[in-house]
Parts: C-alpha cells; sequence; structure tokens
C-alpha cells in the first residue's frame, strides 16, 4: 500500500502571527514556482498556538494546499488548567495534526508515557491525527539500548488505541541527540529504529495496519540529507525543525523527490 509522505514543519517557539504570514505565503509561492506536486508530498506547519488562527485563515481564504496542526494539545477538555488548550480548541481552529510528546516537552515539562497516551487519546477522540514523537536519548543509543527504549515508548503511547486508530496516526521517530544539534542518524540508523516500530504495530495490530501507519524521521533533517532518508522503505516523510523555518530549505525538502540519493 502506498504511504503519501508527510513534510511537517515544527516551527517550535518562533514567529509571531505577522511573521507566520509572511512565512506561509512565501512557502506557498515558492512551492508553486518549484512545482511541487502535492502528490508527492504532503507539506504540513506547525505553529506556535497564537499563530494558528492566522494561519487557518490565510489557509481557508487562499485555499492553499498546505496543511496546519498543534504543537500540543491538552489532556483535559476544558477547566482550571491554566496555560492549557484543549483538543476542542484547536478542532475549531482547523488543526488536523498535533504533536504529542515531543521530547521538549518530555525533558522541560516533565511528560511521561501516561500523559503522552492521555492525549493521543484525546486527539483520536476529536478527530485529529497525533503525531506521536518517540526516540532515545545519546546514552541510549551507546548502548545499543535504542530500539527497545524506543518501543517501550510507542507501546506507552499506544495503549487504548484501536487498530483503526493506529492506522491513521503517526509515529515521528526522533533520536533526542540529533534534535538541533546538527548530528543527523544515518539513514541506515533510522530506517532500522523505524523499520522496528512498523514491525511492532504489525505484531500488535496486523499487516494492514503497518502497511498504512506513516512513520517519520526527525532530527537535524536538511534538504541535503532527505532524499537519502526517503529512500528507506520504513521512512514516511520528515518532522522537521529548524530548517522549516527557512523557506527555501523546506520547500526543497518537501520536494525531495526530485532529488539524487547521495
Amino acid at each position: 500500500m502506498a504511504r503519501k509522505p508527510l513534510m511537517a514543519g515544527n516551527w517550535k517557539m518562533n514567529l509571531n502571527h505577522v511573521e507566520a504570514v509572511g512565512l506561509l505565503q512565501k512557502l506557498t509561492w515558492t512551492l508553486e514556482d518549484k512545482k511541487h506536486d502535492p502528490d508527492k508530498s504532503e507539506v504540513v506547519v506547525l505553529p506556535p498556538f497564537t499563530d494558528l488562527r492566522t494561519v487557518q485563515t490565510l489557509v481557508d481564504g487562499d485555499r492553499l494546499e498546505i496543511g496546519y496542526g498543534a504543537q500540543d494539545v491538552s489532556a483535559f477538555d476544558n477547566g482550571a488548567y491554566t496555560g492549557d488548550i484543549s483538543a476542542d480548541m484547536l478542532v475549531k481552529l482547523g488543526c488536523r495534526y498535533v504533536v504529542v510528546g515531543h521530547s521538549e516537552r518530555r525533558r522541560f515539562h516533565g511528560e511521561d508515557d501516561n500523559i503522552v497516551n492521555a492525549k493521543t487519546l484525546k486527539a483520536v477522540s476529536r478527530g485529529m491525527v497525533p503525531i506521536v514523537c518517540v526516540g532515545e536519548r545519546l546514552a541510549v543509543r551507546e548502548q545499543f539500548r535504542h530500539v527497545p527504549d524506543t518501543l517501550h515508548h510507542v507501546e506507552g503511547a499506544l495503549v487504548g488505541l484501536t487498530s483503526d486508530q493506529v492506522a491513521n496516526m503517526v509515529i515521528a521517530y526522533e533520536p533526542v541527540w540529533a534534535i538541533g544539534t546538527g548530528r543527523v542518524a544515518t539513514p541506515e540508523d533510522a530506517q532500522e529504529v523505524c523499520t522496528a516500530i512498523r514491525g511492532w504495530i504489525r505484531e500488535r495490530h496486523g499487516g494492514e495496519v503497518s502497511d498504512r501507519i506513516r512513520i517519520l524521521y526527525g532530527g537535524s533533517v536538511n534538504a541535503r540529507n532527505v532524499a537519502a532518508l526517503m529512500a528507506q522503505s520504513d521512512i514516511d516523510g520528515c518532522l522537521v525543525g529548524a530548517a522549516s523555518l527557512k523557506v527555501d530549505e523546506f520547500s526543497a525538502i518537501a520536494r525531495f523527490y526530485e532529488m539524487p540519493v547521495i
């Protein structure tokens, strides 16, 4: 079964709503100018919460062929949770995707597998597609425990999900030591873990589900390494950080299919 590649740009805590307009417009123009084929890769941006209404207005008003989503979601529906943003709020803003369990949330906000699971279930219950992030720290990689460690987090995130729900979600493998460091897993390193994730899905949910679910790689992805990463059979796209703030770079990543594998 063919899986449509997904290139998701995580803006993190960057760009106010005015800057978001400029970047999104320039990205749209660049993709059109370079004749990006939306059938060959789906392009999604993940802005800060404060930019979402602006992005929604621009995407809907100009009928842009760019998707968008949020960088996090609350595990709660509503109430006295200062600073939280509920799934229903995101749905009202037209968000199709939401990142769950990013390593920066785990590190700086103490999110464990139970919280990640609760947020995943909440996103799915409201019809959004969670992009569930998993990946090992450098010490784990050096001890060659990266595969079981990552699968442990996958298992924790997916508790209580049906096979149909799993098939429609996205898992992003992001080795923590490669995020924002300039270091990137080799295509073979990334493929090893993504293959293991797909195999875990197959064992528990069957071949049809494992064939449908999209598994991304994230961690210092750029226009120079994306083609080799995407040449791997179990990598279905990329979760892009810093490079997604550079229009020419991100548009080139979205057009990975034009690049030779180096």
